[in-house]
């Protein structure tokens, strides 16, 4: 018995040195290769700031003067549309759920929430608000219909409304027992990405401004990032979450209005949010968006360039100066596309 005990716990060790061979080799592998953006130009004189991405085919993105966008052949080729009725909206965040069915969210004053089940033909109205003030920034969804949309804070208390059945119909959040943010702290509606979903239950966001803190749990914690003016703080949140508990949550932002300044743009946590890390290296400058690719791989853009990390945010290498606003991954696949201002898109080549 000691024998074969033993022959066992040798072969479960050589296949755990097989299988972690394997991962380095494919590491390795993607490190060798050269990681470029593929520009794609759309021709647009339009700022993209939201980009979803459902599977390797089916990509949409939305963006100023009413603009959506979508491509059902991986990028090649693209279908532009103005929405009807409200051709000065700014959608700074798109959610697509099938080449069909996407759900769109424009800013200000009156703030709205729109919903296509025709593949952008017609669209239906599912949630406004003129209050003074009112001023959306982002959303994200869950896998069960579940939805959530945050805005900049009115009257001291952070903006925050609902769904439960995929944005058919949408409801605010009660934010009184969570933490109240401070005079002078926002969201920033940069790439859609200040929310996340942190597991099945709840979400992260990030704020910027006078200060930047994460809410975790409906507590706000400081973030070490650069804040302190109106356009400093954090942009973006990234979350790698697996079911047996392990995360590993990014945050990147900087100065929009300084975008060349690169000291405390980027900072990582893998005790949730306990304890923050700083890069040894990168990114380099201001970063609106930050995406995970794989456990350990990620990709940030802003309007200075695109930079890859390939040790789960210890380390970054520029592989662009293209500027973009957004970046991300396929739901269901390995696409993983960028959008900025002037039109611009991209896709990234690994």
């Amino acid at each position: 018995m000691a024998y074969a005990a033993g022959t066992l716990l040798s072969c479960r060790l050589m296949k755990n040195v097989f299988l972690l061979s394997i991962l380095t080799l494919i590491l390795s592998v993607f490190k060798g290769n050269a990681q470029e953006i593929e520009i794609i130009e759309s021709g647009l004189k339009t700022s993209f700031r939201g980009l979803s991405i459902v599977n390797d085919r089916v990509i949409w993105a939305s963006g100023s003067n009413g603009t959506v966008g979508r491509s059902v052949d991986g990028g090649k080729t693209w279908n532009w549309m103005t929405v009807k009725g409200f051709e000065k909206t700014d959608f700074r965040d798109i959610e697509a759920f099938d080449e069909k069915t996407a759900v769109i969210l424009g800013i200000s004053e009156p703030a709205y929430i729109l919903k296509t089940f025709n593949g952008g033909e017609n669209w239906k109205l599912v949630y406004s608000d003129s209050t003074k003030g009112v001023f959306l920034d982002a959303m994200e969804f869950w896998d069960d219909g579940h939805g959530m949309a945050v805005g900049d804070p009115i009257d001291g208390k952070l903006y925050i409304v609902q769904s439960i059945d995929n944005g058919n119909r949408w409801k605010k959040f009660p934010s009184d027992k969570l933490d109240k943010p401070v005079t002078g702290e926002a969201f920033f509606a940069s790439s859609g990405t200040n929310i996340r979903q942190l597991n099945r239950d709840y979400a992260v966001m990030v704020t910027g401004g006078l200060k930047s803190r994460i809410l975790l749990s409906g507590v706000l914690y400081d973030l070490p990032l650069q804040q302190g003016t109106e356009s400093s703080g954090a942009n973006s949140v990234a979350v790698w979450f697996r079911g047996n508990g392990t995360h590993r949550i990014v945050v990147t932002g900087g100065d929009f209005s300084k975008p060349a300044l690169a000291n405390d743009v980027c900072v990582y946590s893998t005790d949730l949010g306990k304890t923050w890390k700083k890069p040894v290296t990168g990114p380099f400058g201001y970063r609106s968006c930050v995406e995970f690719i794989d456990k350990k791989i990620l990709i940030t853009c802003g309007t200075t360039g695109v930079d890859m990390s390939f040790d789960g945010a210890e380390n970054w290498k520029n592989i662009s100066k293209e500027s973009f606003h957004v970046v991300r991954r396929a739901k269901k696949g390995n696409a993983v596309f960028l959008a900025g201002g002037n039109g611009r898109l991209g896709k990234l080549k690994y």
